[in-house]
């Protein structure tokens, strides 16, 4: 078995069916979200494997004292083959992860893949651990600690929490669709983040601000949907925004946004009150990929342009997408991350 079927083999046949990344496929056997769920802290930080997907994201944006710009991403990621938990080479479990580091000219991208229930990879809530190989992320979510190593790439950085976390949508209930799609979803934005870069050039220093998101479902998408474009935005004033909108077959979009005051105070926005328009595209792996756009919350009185710090942040993984650092102008000037998923 050559290695690319390897990989493929530790995927769930979803991966190649409904929506991006086979998120639109059914969830029977599997538990499925529900409104008005009560949170369990530490718990909740860990895994809930009877659900299908879940995954522990990382983006931050960070800077040299000389005053170059870098991102960074950590993800790891849980997929589940079916409903009932085993032990050892039976666990259903999914696990892969990636990790990438974009500069103004320059993307680099590892990916990592295991079975569950071998020790390879796994999240434990307490003490807080998730990790793949020598990745890892671990700590108690008010202090972590993050290692990723690539081909081109490492890093080590030290996150210290200095706000809330954040629950979007209805209290950490997030809904995805017209028809009814939803997820647990919430967020620490409020990061400070310093640490070591180690690039072909060398080690570089920097600090920055790193926000985590959590996320856990069983079909967070409609069939009819096709991927999404994400922003997490972090403006100078010390106020946040996230906000997405997922695309549909039929060229309309689903959106839902929350704006986070700099002291910790949140309100969601439901479909249509969040907008994102591309404004700019440019090739990048083949595809034409929006890297410039405008984003409004009218609410809020925004009205910002979100452009690519490197125009050709693709990740070359598995299951591909772009994302990258962004610079945001406007009405509110700051920085952020932005995803998008399911451009062919």
């Amino acid at each position: 078995m050559n290695g690319k079927i390897a990989v493929l083999a530790l995927l769930p046949t979803a991966v190649f069916a409904q929506g991006f990344a086979g998120l639109g496929t059914d969830a029977e056997g599997f538990a499925i979200p529900r409104p008005d769920r009560v949170f369990d802290f530490p718990t909740d930080h860990g895994a809930h494997p009877n659900y299908r997907i879940e995954w522990w994201y990382v983006t931050a944006n960070l800077s040299t004292k000389a005053g170059e710009d870098y991102g960074l991403q950590w993800t790891l990621f849980r997929s589940a083959l079916a409903p009932d938990e085993g032990d050892g080479w039976t666990s259903p479990q999914v696990w892969f992860a990636h990790a990438a580091v974009t500069r103004a000219d320059a993307h680099y991208v590892a990916e990592r893949f295991s079975r569950g229930g071998i020790g390879q990879a796994g999240v434990t809530a307490e003490p807080f651990l998730a990790w793949i190989d020598d990745w890892q992320l671990t700590g108690d979510f008010d202090s972590l600690n993050m290692r990723a190593t690539g081909p081109d790439f490492a890093y080590d950085m030290d996150l210290v929490a200095n706000g809330p976390l954040i629950f979007h949508g209805e209290d950490g209930y997030s809904v995805k669709s017209a028809s009814g799609q939803a997820s647990y979803y919430y967020s620490q934005p409020f990061y400070d983040i310093a640490g070591t870069l180690d690039l072909p050039g060398g080690e570089i220093a920097v600090t920055g601000q790193a926000w985590l998101d959590r996320e856990w479902s069983s079909q967070p998408l409609a069939d009819d949907q096709t991927g999404w474009d994400w922003f997490s935005l972090s403006f100078d004033d010390g106020a946040k925004l996230m906000g997405f909108r997922l695309r549909q077959t039929d060229g309309t979009s689903y959106t839902s946004a929350t704006w986070i005051a700099a002291d910790g105070t949140s309100t969601a926005y439901a479909d249509g009150a969040f907008a994102a328009t591309p404004l700019n595209s440019v090739t990048t792996a083949g595809r034409d990929i929006p890297t410039r756009w405008r984003v409004t919350l009218p609410a809020r009185n925004v009205d910002v342009t979100v452009a690519a710090v490197f125009d050709d942040a693709w990740m070359d993984t598995t299951v591909p997408y772009w994302e990258g650092p962004v610079r945001v102008e406007g009405s509110h000037a700051g920085r952020g991350y932005l995803e998008m998923t399911g451009y062919e």
